[in-house]
């Protein structure tokens, strides 16, 4: 009985554990996408662990977190940079919950896109470590879509399968 006990004990434990990190890591995500809208920069990339990498919507668009804020700083400095807010998101842990992934529908400027991404737990909280964002294409478009980026995409598409 007394084990019976234990470990119902630790499955509430483990789970209102989990439940905080939870709200901890919407909360980081959140204020994340408040300091882009309120072109926050520091705030913006404090929320950033040193190694983070961001992936956007442009195949070009992988960047460690030096270039990225190289990138942005500019958006930044005007006042403004990008404004996303979540629609849903759903979080998911690693086994050690130090450790979880997410992924997040988002209103933007482009309309609806999707966001994922990896964070880590730190001595300073949760600090998001890879974000991918992606634009969404509704699948009654897709030709349409596909026929316009191809002319953009093919000589990308060509330099890329060369360098394999």
């Amino acid at each position: 009985m007394k084990k019976l006990i234990l470990f119902l004990c630790t499955i509430t434990c483990c789970s209102q554990s989990q439940i905080d990190a939870k709200a901890n890591i919407n909360s980081l995500i959140n204020n994340w996408h408040v300091a882009a809208s309120n072109a926050n920069f520091t705030t913006y990339f404090d929320l950033m662990t040193d190694d983070a990498v961001f992936i956007g919507t442009d195949a070009t668009e992988h960047w460690n977190k030096n270039e990225f804020m190289a990138y942005a700083k500019p958006h930044f400095e005007k006042g403004i940079a990008w404004s996303f807010s979540s629609l849903e998101r759903n979080v998911y842990f690693y086994k050690d919950n130090q450790i979880a992934w997410f992924d997040e529908l988002l209103s933007t400027q482009m309309k609806i896109c999707r966001g994922s991404g990896i964070v880590i737990k730190t001595k300073k909280g949760w600090r998001i470590a890879q974000y991918v964002l992606s634009m969404t294409v509704p699948n009654g478009i897709s030709a349409e879509v596909i026929e316009i980026k191809s002319k953009d995409e093919n000589e990308l598409l060509d330099k890329l399968t060369r360098k394999q």
